[in-house]
C-alpha cells in the first residue's frame, strides 16, 4: 500500500513589483481607497457640493465685474481720462486680456490669497479684507454663541413644561422675535440699553487683543442684535427635538435603571435631540453675515460689510469681487462645520459611515 502523497507546501505570494503596484485597487490606490473611505458620506457630498458653489459663485463674482461698465481710468480720473490713459490702465490691470485668461488668473491669484489691489486705494484688497473681517469674525462669533446660549436655555425650559405656562412664554417671545428684523432689535438695543440705561456704547469698535473688556462692551449690543432671531430657531427646534426624545423608549429604561433626570437629559437625550438645532445655526450664518451690513452701519463697525458698502459706492471691482468671494467662502466653511458637528452628535450617521467603511473594507478583500 503506497503512502498518501505528501501535502503541497502553500504558495507564497510573489513580492509586488512596479507594474503590480501600479495595478488598480493596489498600493497606493488601495491606501486612498481606505482613507477616502474614512469620509462620512454626508460630509464628502457636503465637500463635493462646497467646492462646485465656490466655482459657480467665482464665476458670478469674477462675471459681474468684468460686464459691469466700471473701468479703472475713468472710475480714479473721472471726465479727465483720456483715451491714451484708458488704455495704460487698462494694460496695468490686465483688463486688455480675453475673459478666460483674466478669470484664470484672478482665480488662480484668489486661490493663493492675492485678491488683487484697489483701484483708488492701490493697496492690496486681501489687506483690506484681513484688516475688517476680524470684526466680523468677532461681532460673529459672540452672535453664535449667545443664540447657542440663550437657545438652548429657551429649547431646554419649554420642552421640560411641555405644554405649561413656560412653554407657552418661550414660544409666544420665539414667534415675535422671529419676526424683528436685526435692525429693528438693534435701535431698541440701543435706545433701552444705551440711551436709558447707560449701561453699554451705542457704537464703536475696539480689537480683542487690544483690550478684551473694551471689545465686549463695544461687542455685546451688536451681536445681541444678531443672535436673538437665530436663538428664537434654535429654540424652538430644539423644544420639539426634545419633546419627541423624551417620549423614546431609552429614557424610560434609563430612569428604570435609576439615573437622574439631568442625568439622562444632558447625557444622551440633548445630544440625541441638538442635530435639528444645529442645522438651524448653520443656516442662520448666511443670514448673520447679511444681517452685518445694516448692524454694522447701525453700531459703527469698520467690518467688511462697510468695506463693500464703500467699493461699491466707488464702483471698485477689485475689492467688490474680493469680498464677495471671501463672504462665500466664509458661508461654506460654516457649513462644512455645522456638517461635522451634526456627524458628531448624531450616532446614527456614525453607524452609517461605520458600515459603509464595514461594506467597502469587505469588497476590498
Amino acid at each position: 500500500m503506497s503512502a498518501p502523497p505528501a501535502a503541497l507546501p502553500a504558495a507564497t505570494p510573489a513580492p509586488p513589483t512596479k507594474a503590480t503596484a501600479a495595478l488598480p485597487g493596489t498600493g497606493v490606490a488601495r491606501l486612498l481607497g481606505r482613507r477616502a473611505a474614512r469620509v462620512p458620506r454626508p460630509l464628502g457630498r457636503v465637500l463635493a457640493s462646497a467646492g462646485t458653489v465656490f466655482l459657480l459663485s467665482s464665476v458670478l463674482t469674477f462675471g459681474l465685474g468684468a460686464l459691469s461698465d466700471a473701468n479703472p481710468a475713468a472710475a480714479v480720473l473721472g471726465e479727465t481720462a483720456t483715451p491714451a490713459d484708458i488704455v495704460r490702465m487698462d494694460h496695468a490691470f490686465g483688463l486688455d486680456r480675453p475673459l478666460p485668461a483674466q478669470f484664470a488668473s484672478w482665480l488662480a491669484h484668489a486661490l493663493g490669497g492675492d485678491l488683487g489691489r484697489s483701484w483708488f486705494t492701490t493697496l492690496p484688497v486681501s489687506d483690506s479684507i484681513a484688516t475688517a473681517l476680524p470684526v466680523d469674525l468677532s461681532i460673529a462669533g459672540l452672535a453664535l454663541l449667545l443664540a447657542v446660549l440663550l437657545g438652548a436655555a429657551g429649547g431646554i425650559a419649554a420642552a421640560l413644561s411641555n405644554g405649561g405656562r413656560l412653554d407657552r412664554a418661550v414660544t409666544a417671545i420665539c414667534s415675535v422675535l422671529g419676526t424683528l428684523p436685526a435692525f429693528v432689535i438693534a435701535i431698541a438695543l440701543i435706545v433701552l440699553v444705551s440711551v436709558r440705561l447707560r449701561l453699554l456704547p451705542s457704537g464703536g469698535y475696539v480689537p480683542f487683543g487690544q483690550d478684551p473688556g473694551q471689545w465686549l462692551r463695544f461687542a455685546l449690543l451688536p451681536a445681541l442684535a444678531l443672535s436673538l432671531d437665530a436663538a428664537a430657531g434654535i429654540a424652538r427646534q430644539l423644544r420639539t427635538s426634545l419633546v419627541a426624545a423624551l417620549r423614546e423608549n431609552y429614557v424610560t429604561g434609563a430612569t428604570m435603571r435609576g439615573l437622574s433626570g439631568r442625568r439622562v437629559l444632558f447625557g444622551q437625550v440633548l445630544r440625541n435631540a441638538a442635530g435639528p438645532a444645529v442645522t438651524v445655526l448653520g443656516m442662520n450664518v448666511p443670514i448673520l453675515i447679511g444681517g452685518a451690513v445694516v448692524t454694522e452701519r447701525i453700531f459703527n463697525l469698520p467690518g467688511i460689510a462697510q468695506l463693500s458698502l464703500r467699493a461699491a459706492e466707488q464702483h471698485d471691482v477689485p475689492v467688490i469681487q474680493g469680498t464677495l468671494l471671501v463672504t462665500v467662502a466664509v458661508v461654506l466653511v460654516a457649513n462644512l462645520a455645522v456638517v461635522a458637528g451634526v456627524l458628531a452628535l448624531n450616532p446614527a450617521a456614525r453607524r452609517a459611515g461605520s458600515a459603509r467603511r464595514g461594506r467597502l473594507a469587505a469588497g476590498a478583500r
